[in-house]
């Protein structure tokens, strides 16, 4: 199953769509990966989150593959529009599983070339 890498580099954020689930199962949110499973070779990702099929967020506190309900009184997950607000809401575990659809990951070491020279961002913008 396909699923999404969001990599965020200062500003700019990318969204690739990565076949191979696979190398990326049983890391955990903070683990560090190289850039080259999904195609930024010389880089070097951190996971920072992610979601799973069904939209609920992955909690870094949750370890484990699992789904559970959990009392929230702010962050990840859970934002209250009032102060001492508390909510049960679903929330997935921190470790990747074959359930995850995006992952969300931050540019840790740079590569020689620019992200957007690798992905080809900048030809669709000139050739309009």
């Amino acid at each position: 199953m396909a699923f999404k890498v969001v990599v965020s580099n200062k500003a700019d954020t990318y969204q690739l769509e990565v076949d191979e689930a696979k190398a990326l199962n049983g890391l955990v949110i903070g683990d560090e990966f190289d850039g080259g499973i999904v195609g930024l070779d010389g880089y070097t990702l951190q996971i920072t989150g992610g979601s799973d099929k069904n939209g609920f967020t992955m909690k870094k506190d949750v370890p484990g593959t699992r789904r559970i309900k959990s009392l929230l009184t702010g962050g990840i997950g859970y934002h209250p529009k009032a102060d001492g607000v508390k909510r049960r809401k679903t929330v997935r575990g921190n470790t990747i599983a074959d359930d995850i659809v995006q992952i969300n990951s931050v540019v840790v070491k740079e590569g020689a070339k620019p992200i957007a020279e690798i992905l080809g961002a900048g030809e669709e913008e000139e050739e309009e």
